[in-house]
């Protein structure tokens, strides 16, 4: 396959990718200067009244040569990896819309859960512009799974599945022209730190498959901040 990483082959259960998953990254990820701010964009209309809207634009690479990891990929080129950064402030109270480009492949996820939109306005997702609840297992390549950890503060989880690119339009050299797009709201609560990652197992064979890049600072897991507006 051209996927850089395969897939896992053991199921996880919810929580276990978490906790193995980011346990590296979470300890470090305060090291990492860079942050994306969401982008102001007016209101958006809930059946309670307006509310501020902000943005969030961000991709999915099969390695970390797209520029993101500095000169030549950065210490793990061959690693997959989210992109421009993995580190996000949003405001508090608001509703985010995130859009992500996928151009990465990708095969069955090991558990099913992750194939569905969670915590997202309505429950649903747009995928290359259909209006979706879940995708097909067999053609997940990542997630986006947001998650609070700290006691005393609003609880935020949102996931949602990124659809594969398929084989035929995986290039050998490059990034494929036609990633797949996948486009969701959620709403924040107060004030809070939160960490991100991918429930898609696609790191080496320790930890379940959540080793390796999955557990190393800057590529499928990061800090999401809320913060005052």
């Amino acid at each position: 396959m051209n996927k850089r990483i395969l897939g896992a082959v053991l199921t996880i259960a919810l929580g276990a990718g978490t906790i193995a998953g980011i346990g590296s990254y979470v300890a470090s990820a305060k090291n990492d200067s860079k942050i994306l701010a969401a982008t102001p964009d007016g209101t958006y209309t809930t059946a309670t009244g307006a509310i501020p809207h902000y943005t969030l634009d961000m991709s999915v690479y099969p390695d970390s040569m797209f520029g993101g990891h500095g000169k030549d990929g950065g210490p793990h080129p061959d690693y997959v990896s989210y992109g421009p950064v993995t580190n996000f402030t949003v405001p508090a109270h608001s509703a985010v819309t995130i859009t992500i480009k996928q151009y990465d492949s990708g095969e069955k996820i090991t558990n099913p859960f992750f194939a569905k939109a969670h915590g997202t306005i309505d429950g649903t997702m747009m995928v290359n512009g259909e209006k979706v609840t879940e995708i097909a297992a067999n053609k997940v390549g990542h997630t986006f799974t947001l998650h609070g950890l700290a006691n005393g503060k609003d609880q935020l989880f949102v996931s949602v599945p990124l659809k594969y690119v398929s084989e035929a339009d995986m290039p050998d050299n490059g990034y494929t022209k036609s990633p797949s797009i996948t486009t969701f709201t959620f709403i924040t609560g107060g004030e809070g730190e939160y960490v991100w990652n991918c429930e898609f197992p696609c790191g080496d064979g320790s930890y379940a498959r959540f080793g390796a890049v999955m557990s190393t600072m800057g590529y499928m897991s990061g800090h999401f901040n809320v913060v005052k507006a």
